[in-house]
C-alpha cells in the first residue's frame, strides 16, 4: 500500500541530534492519523549517522527507509534522491537539525488539504545569528527581483509538495538546481504558512557565508537570464560613455594642447572598466560552466544502498544502485 505522506530528511554529520529527532518525529507523525513513510538520505556523513539510521530502520522498518550515498553530493541532491524514493501523495521535506519542529508537519498537511499543491513555510522568529538573517533577507530580495519566484523564506527546508509537483521535479535532469524554486514553477496553486523555528538540537550549520552566496548565485543563474541581460545593458551604457569621453578628450586635446592633468582619473576609469570586464567574463563563465556540467552527462549522485522493507514478511533489501 502506498502511504499518504512521505517525509524526506537529508542527513549529513548529524549523529549528535538524530536520537532527539526520532523521539519527536515518529510521535508527531503517528498523531496525524494517516499512513506515512520516512525517507532518510545519508549524504556521505563522516560520523556515525549512517549506522544510527540503519539501527533506526531495524527498529521501525514498517515506516522507515534509508538511502545511502557513496559520498557527499549536497543537500539538494539528497532531496532529489529522496523524491525519487518516495511513494506518498504528499511529500514533506525536513531538516535533521530540529530547527523546524516536526510537529509543524500537521499544519502543512492541513493547508495541502485546502487544495494547494505546494506549501512553503516562513519562520516566525528565526533562531540564527544576525549575519545569516540579514544575508538571507538580501538574497531573498535579489532573487525575487531577478527570477520573479516568490518565496518569503527560501532558506527554510520545511515544505510540502503534491505528488504532481514531485513527479515533475523527478523528470528534470538539471545538474544544479534549487528544488523549492523549481517546485514553485511547477505548482498550480502555491502558498506559504508561518511556522515556528528553534535553535539547532546539536551540531553546527553546514552552510558558510560562501556556501550561501554560492547557492543563491546558482539559483539566480539557474532560473533567469537577467544577469546576462543586465550586464549587456551595462556594457552598452559604458560603451556610449567611453565613446563620449574619447570625443571629449580629443576635442580638449586640440583646444588646449598637450597636457598631463587628469591622468589618474583616466587610470581610475580604466581600472573600473577592467573590473566590469572581468566581472562579465566571470558571469559568462558561470553560464558556460553550467552548460559544461550538463553536457558531461555524469550521474548527479550515486546511491550505494537503499534500506527498505521488501515484503510483508519483513525481509530487508539492500540495493546497490546508480541514479542520475
Amino acid at each position: 500500500m502506498k502511504p499518504e505522506l512521505s517525509v524526506v530528511i537529508p542527513v549529513y554529520n548529524e549523529e549528535a541530534g538524530l536520537a532527539r529527532l526520532f523521539e519527536r518525529l515518529y510521535p508527531a507523525l503517528d498523531t496525524l492519523g494517516m499512513s506515512y513513510e520516512i525517507v532518510f538520505v545519508n549524504d556521505g556523513s563522516r560520523d556515525r549517522s549512517a549506522q544510527i539510521l540503519a539501527d533506526q530502520f531495524r527498529a521501525r522498518p514498517d515506516v522507515t527507509r534509508v538511502v545511502l550515498f557513496n559520498g557527499n553530493y549536497g543537500q539538494h541532491m539528497a532531496i532529489l534522491a529522496g523524491f525519487q524514493a518516495t511513494r506518498g501523495n504528499v511529500v514533506v521535506t525536513l531538516d535533521a537539525d530540529l530547527q523546524n519542529p516536526p510537529e509543524e508537519i500537521g499544519n502543512l498537511i492541513a493547508k495541502m488539504h485546502e487544495g494547494y499543491d505546494y506549501v512553503g513555510s516562513v519562520r516566525r522568529e528565526r533562531q540564527d545569528v544576525a549575519w545569516r538573517k540579514h544575508a538571507s533577507r538580501a538574497m531573498n530580495y535579489l532573487r525575487e527581483k531577478l527570477t520573479h519566484i516568490k518565496m518569503t523564506d527560501q532558506g527554510n527546508m520545511l515544505r510540502a509538495y503534491g505528488r504532481n509537483v514531485v513527479d515533475l521535479v523527478n523528470q528534470c535532469n538539471e545538474v544544479n538546481t534549487f528544488i523549492p524554486a523549481l517546485a514553485y514553477t511547477f505548482a498550480r496553486k502555491p502558498t506559504e504558512i508561518v511556522v515556528e523555528h528553534e535553535e539547532r538540537a546539536a551540531g553546527e550549520s553546514k552552510y558558510s557565508l560562501y556556501s550561501l552566496i554560492r547557492l543563491n548565485f546558482d539559483l539566480i543563474t539557474g532560473f533567469s537570464l537577467m544577469p546576462l541581460q543586465a550586464f549587456s545593458l551595462v556594457g552598452i551604457a559604458l560603451s556610449i560613455l567611453s565613446a563620449a569621453l574619447f570625443v571629449a578628450l580629443i576635442v580638449r586635446r586640440f583646444i588646449l594642447g598637450s597636457e598631463v592633468q587628469g591622468v589618474f582619473t583616466l587610470f581610475a576609469l580604466d581600472f573600473f572598466l577592467m573590473g566590469v570586464i572581468l566581472f562579465g567574463i566571470g558571469l559568462v563563465g558561470e553560464y558556460v560552466g553550467r552548460i559544461y556540467q550538463q553536457v558531461r552527462g555524469r550521474p548527479r549522485y550515486v546511491v550505494q544502498a537503499i534500506l527498505e522493507q521488501k515484503d510483508e514478511r519483513g525481509n530487508v533489501s539492500s540495493i546497490s544502485n546508480v541514479r542520475e
